[in-house]
């Protein structure tokens, strides 16, 4: 089962920012590129809500298609006890190149 847990878009920048939409949670998200990466296995990205650090995100490659995604693992007591992985991926019925749907598999 997927479910979309909000929607960011695309700056020139790099960053995201949107939406993450939920039940219980409702606010504005940021996921800001990191450019000082010390090491490969340093996060490509820092997901923020209301300026609290949430989570962070990975540039990944599909095995299938081979197209380039970013995967969120957010994590943060006000989510909830466990990680959920999020994928930015394009929302149904969008045709802007620039909006992503926060996209979570309950599977993971």
């Amino acid at each position: 089962m997927t479910a979309v847990l909000g929607f960011v878009t695309r700056s020139d920048t790099g960053a995201f920012k949107g939406h993450l939409r939920t039940l219980n949670i409702r606010a504005d998200i940021e996921v800001m590129p990191v450019h000082d990466k010390t090491s490969v296995a340093y996060p490509d990205y820092r997901v923020t809500c209301a300026g609290v650090e949430v989570g962070a995100g990975w540039n990944n490659i599909n095995q299938t298609t081979h197209q380039p995604y970013v995967g969120l693992s957010l994590c943060h007591p006000d989510i909830g006890p466990r990680t959920y992985k999020v994928n930015l991926g394009r929302a149904a019925g969008q045709d802007d190149d620039d909006v992503f749907a926060l996209i979570w598999n309950a599977e993971d």
